[in-house]
């Protein structure tokens, strides 16, 4: 059997984090608003659950524990960046449920954050998911907007 054409790879994203969907424009840091490290989504988190937008497996995770990385099957690089700035926090709000290597579920708990301690060192709490190799990867990204909850679908992708 030939195939005569290849089927795009539509891949559903879903909410890392319940709470309302911002353009990833209108974040306080310009590195992520300018889409340095890829096109995105921005959630300003209500609570500090976070579950894996996507199935794939952990490939990253920042010592102080503030991003992780995870890569899809098909190849899509995502970013989950917790807060603005909390770098600088070195950790203390985050507590990491998978490590390194570990095969997730979109859906998944993969760590939790204390927003309120986010917010006393005076830092922004909005969870971001980056597709940091979205210029080769996506043909097509759809975010949706106004309130989520943890897991539902927030943006459409099609990819290359």
């Amino acid at each position: 059997m030939i195939k005569l054409f290849k089927s795009s790879k539509k891949i559903a994203i879903k909410a890392p984090v319940s709470g309302k969907i911002i353009p990833l424009e209108s974040v306080s840091d310009e590195v992520f608003a300018q889409k340095m490290m890829g096109d995105g989504i921005a959630i300003i988190p209500n609570d500090g659950q976070i579950v894996s937008p996507v199935d794939g497996t952990i490939g990253m995770i920042a010592d102080t524990k503030h991003a992780l990385g995870i890569t899809t099957k098909n190849g899509l690089e995502v970013i989950l960046h917790l807060g603005i700035d909390t770098v600088e926090l070195n950790g203390s709000p985050f507590k990491m449920e998978v490590t390194n290597g570990a095969i997730v579920k979109a859906g998944q708990p993969i760590a939790s954050m204390d927003i309120e301690q986010i917010q006393e060192a005076k830092k922004d709490p909005v969870v971001m998911t980056l597709f940091t190799n979205s210029s080769e990867k996506i043909k097509e990204f759809n975010p949706k907007s106004g309130n989520t909850n943890i897991s539902e679908d927030v943006a459409d992708i099609i990819l290359n």
